[in-house]
């Protein structure tokens, strides 16, 4: 049995350990190196307020269509560290949450499931940020996403700074590329608002591959607190025999090397 409503805990304080496989809070200098994780009925491995983090050649599997099985979720944690992971999940193969800083990801296999997530973040109003984050030598295969960052459309004082998103291969992912600052699902308390998270300092560099749908960047920023500082370098996704095409709301930002589909920034 999967959630469909795990969104609307809380993890710090309300965690609902009894449908995670592994979670960690409050703790330091953890090592987990070649575990496996199946079918987990909700989160499969939750770092929540933690320090100093290694996880070397994760394994996690979960159905394609099982809601809320993030494979690691990430929050409230300083210094971590993920390499070698291979994830087949029905949600986020990474998800990281507010309060999260200096976190680096590399060499990690992504499908099925909804990509590398910096977000939800913007939930709550005080809702601390994110920043130094870096994810490299990626590879998604039909996923929902690519390298995401999504914030909830309405108030508050979150911010992500500091992004580093290279060497990426995309095979067939829906949005290959994708800022979301519209994030609002069922429409429920936050129509007609705009995300008060701030974006900034986020890099693109060397993102190669094909893209399922026709628009393979999207930054679909806040229109009160606009995306700033987007770096685009040397970037390569096509889609089918078409030209694949970006789309920029409310962004800003520089473009250098080879970049396809033409910049929108």
């Amino acid at each position: 049995m999967w959630h469909e409503n795990r969104r609307n805990y809380q993890l710090r304080n309300t965690l609902p350990v009894v449908y995670l496989s592994l979670a960690f809070h409050g703790s330091k200098n953890i090592m987990i190196s070649g575990l496996s994780s199946i079918n987990s009925e909700m989160f499969h491995i939750v770092i929540d307020d933690c320090q100093g983090v290694t996880l070397q050649g994760v394994k996690i599997t979960a159905p394609r269509n099982s809601p809320n099985t993030d494979g690691i979720h990430v929050q409230g944690s300083t210094d971590v560290t993920i390499t070698g992971a291979g994830i087949k999940t029905g949600d986020d193969c990474i998800s990281i949450g507010p309060g999260t800083m200096n976190i680096w990801i590399e060499q990690v296999t992504c499908g099925p499931g909804h990509g590398i997530s910096i977000g939800s973040l913007g939930k709550e109003y005080d809702e601390e940020g994110v920043e130094n984050v870096t994810v490299k030598t990626t590879v998604f295969t039909g996923t929902q996403n690519g390298l995401r960052i999504k914030t909830w459309g309405k108030p508050s004082e979150g911010f992500v700074k500091g992004v580093a998103f290279e060497h990426a291969t995309m095979q067939n992912v829906q949005n290959p590329i994708i800022i979301d600052q519209n994030y609002c699902p069922g429409q429920s308390g936050c129509p007609d608002q705009n995300s008060g998270v701030k974006i900034s300092q986020v890099t693109y560099s060397d993102i190669q591959g094909s893209s399922a749908s026709q628009v393979a960047m999207n930054f679909d920023c806040s229109a009160s607190n606009p995306c700033n500082g987007i770096e685009l370098q040397d970037i390569k996704l096509t889609y089918g025999d078409q030209q694949a095409k970006s789309f920029c709301s409310h962004a800003d930002g520089t473009v250098s090397g080879f970049v396809v589909p033409p910049s929108c920034l």
